[in-house]
């Protein structure tokens, strides 16, 4: 995904690729968070889980979290991947990097990215436990489809 800033890739990701995206002389920090598969949730073990995303909106939508870190931080620089398919305990679901010339701004805009993914990006993750599985219909876990995610066609804009 070379110069490319917002994906999707069912391939593994690559912090230091984005990373180095978004380093520049002028930054005196560069944050890059990575989202990793946790082996526990509130008590319960995952087996794995399986990410589905509406590609095409899910990248635009990254590019506009992006964006409105660029507003509300100056000077900052940003990319995010997001990971598809199946991913086992310990890999990389989500990396994002976000340069600034202060630490501050980029540890914010770190958090703020992570929190807008997962409030408006169309993503959606299956979780196998050792008991079963189930399907989280937004990153927030506040819609539950237990047979599958919505279709695509409801995520038109």
């Amino acid at each position: 995904m070379e110069n490319k800033r917002y994906y999707i890739t069912d391939s593994p990701l690559n912090p230091l690729e984005l990373q180095q995206l978004v380093t520049k002389p002028e930054a005196g920090a560069v944050n890059c968070f990575i989202g990793t598969v946790r082996e526990f949730t509130k008590g319960r073990r995952t087996l794995y889980l399986t990410y589905e995303a509406y590609e095409k909106m899910a990248e635009k939508k990254l590019a506009q979290i992006g964006s409105e870190i660029q507003e509300k931080w100056e000077e900052t620089e940003c990319a995010i991947a997001h990971r598809t398919g199946r991913l086992d305990i310990s890999e990389a679901a989500v990396v994002i990097a976000v340069s600034s010339p202060h630490r501050q701004a980029a540890m914010e805009a770190s958090s703020y990215a992570i929190e807008r993914i997962k409030e408006i990006v169309p993503i959606w993750k299956k979780e196998q436990w050792e008991d079963g599985t189930a399907w989280i219909g937004d990153q927030l876990e506040k819609n539950r489809y237990p047979r599958g995610g919505p279709g695509k066609e409801e995520l038109e804009e």
